[in-house]
């Protein structure tokens, strides 16, 4: 079903070429990349099991966000820090809360209690304080600090994400090497089954993540460049738009695979899916974008975040911390997640 949706895609460039409407290229670009991410998540996956444990999760991990990567960086060349922080922003909250939440709730009225892996579950709830971290120090500095501090700020996030990417790449030694044992068991097998990836040559897996790849960055032009108008039409401020909006096309993937796991009683893996990539975006995207933008010529991109944009991540840490520390969940407690995203939604929708 989700496959009728690669229609929009020259749909888009049909209404972009005849200048409809800048509402109505948005509306198509971005429902034509739902459908391209979800291919290319399946492609990495099977390219992932194709290449063994080890380089298959290293590139797992690496194209795992590749869709919203792709959107922020055209963003970032257009100027738009703001709705490139908003995007980041909303795919935090988006993954743990939104994802995670419907995971829960899918996967519990199935069966009343699902466990998973507390270790696990405690090691990605580390990461996750350490993400609040790194957005709340640099907006703490910057309200706290006085005028003329801008340069200070700018030093003070280039070398937070430096820091937040070596975690990110010793939390990859972690999961890959020294504690393995962790994360492995059954999912690999389950996962690949689950896509409908199984069989795949690498080849065709090549092919796909390309043509994939090439079509989300000719999309995601279409997508920046009627974002501001857009967003005027529809009412809706450039924030709610990367919060939310952007944030749930570029993680329209993770959505459906986290959902089906759970479904299928594999929580451990729906909880990787959800945390894990929540985690790529804070440590790995983030700092990835701040550097991109030094080498981009433009002005470069800082973590001062909106204190509600940091306020929102942190309760969004939060809430999910209080849940899967327990090692098991429930149906409600579904519900209590996507009810906290819904609140924040509602607030970033309203936010002047």
């Amino acid at each position: 079903m989700l496959n009728l949706l690669l229609l929009c895609v020259p749909v888009a460039f049909y209404l972009h070429h005849v200048h409809a409407d800048p509402a109505w290229v948005f509306a198509a670009a971005a429902a034509a990349i739902l459908p391209l991410a979800a291919w290319m998540g399946r492609a990495t996956e099977h390219l992932a099991g194709d290449l063994g444990e080890g380089l298959g999760g290293l590139l797992n991990a690496t194209f795992g966000n590749a869709a919203e990567l792709i959107i922020a960086i055209i963003a970032l060349k257009a100027g738009l820090h703001d709705v490139v922080k908003a995007s980041i922003t909303g795919s935090i909250i988006g993954n743990i809360l939104l994802v995670l939440g419907l995971a829960m709730l899918c996967g519990g009225m199935r069966h009343p209690r699902q466990v998973f892996n507390r270790a696990a579950a405690a090691m990605g709830a580390g990461l996750l304080t350490l993400s609040a971290i790194g957005l709340v120090v640099p907006a703490l500095f910057h309200h706290l600090s006085p005028e003329g501090a801008a340069m200070h700020e700018q030093a003070l996030s280039l070398q937070i994400s430096t820091i937040l990417f070596i975690a990110y790449l010793l939390s990859l030694i972690f999961t890959l090497k020294t504690h393995r044992h962790l994360y492995v068991g059954e999912a690999s097998l389950e996962h690949d089954q689950a896509l409908g990836v199984a069989g795949w040559s690498r080849g065709r897996s090549l092919v796909v993540l390309i043509t994939a790849t090439v079509s989300v960055a000719l999309m995601a032009e279409l997508l920046v460049a009627t974002v501001e108008p857009a967003a005027r039409a529809l009412g809706m401020t450039e924030v709610f738009v990367g919060v939310i909006l952007v944030a749930i096309i570029g993680n329209a993937a993770e959505h459906s695979t986290a959902v089906l796991m759970a479904l299928k009683n594999k929580m451990d893996l729906a909880l990787g899916i959800a945390i894990g990539s929540c985690l790529q975006i804070a440590l790995f995207v983030a700092p990835l974008l701040v550097f991109t933008s030094y080498a981009l010529g433009a002005t470069p991109l800082n973590l001062v975040f909106t204190p509600f944009e940091v306020f929102a991540a942190v309760l969004a840490v939060v809430a999910v911390n209080v849940i899967i520390l327990d090692g098991e969940s429930n149906w409600m407690e579904g519900v209590q997640l996507l009810a906290v995203y819904l609140i924040v939604a509602l607030a970033f929708y309203y936010l002047p």
